[in-house]
């Protein structure tokens, strides 16, 4: 799948996104090594925590499914439900997606005209992993 394709999948999963306290709206598609995508989106909920990141509901759902390789993620997001510029994951989103890529997972930005590409190791510089854990 090429990156404009997998950036319109996240803009589709955007038209989806539950945001009525915000009103900021996220798209995600990833894309598994087994070729299949993942779309998700943000979903808040008026306990605020209780909320979750499109990026963390698509990769939710690829590891529901079984997967656990991943090649790329593409994310957009804006307000209204509309993408107003580039939209790089939150700090969570980065940390949960290091558990499962390495650092150089592609991360697309997408701002509905350019797409800016980065690697998680760029995003998480430090990230906290297995290797972080004392034994």
């Amino acid at each position: 799948m090429s990156d404009i394709e997998l950036a319109r999948t996240a803009l589709a999963a955007l038209k989806n996104s539950y945001s009525p306290y915000s009103g900021f709206s996220v798209g995600a598609a990833l894309l598994a090594a087994s070729g299949r995508v993942y779309k998700g989106c943000n979903i808040e909920n008026a306990s605020y925590p209780a909320g979750i990141c499109a990026e963390r509901a698509a990769l939710s759902c690829a590891v529901s499914e079984g997967e656990r390789e991943f090649i790329r993620l593409a994310v957009v997001g804006g307000r209204g439900g509309k993408v107003t510029g580039f939209c790089p994951p939150c700090g969570i989103c980065r940390q949960t997606l290091a558990e499962f890529c390495g650092e150089k997972f592609e991360i697309l930005l997408y701002n509905g005209a350019e797409i800016r590409k980065f690697s998680l190791g760029v995003l998480l510089p430090f990230g906290f992993g297995r290797n972080s854990l004392c034994e």
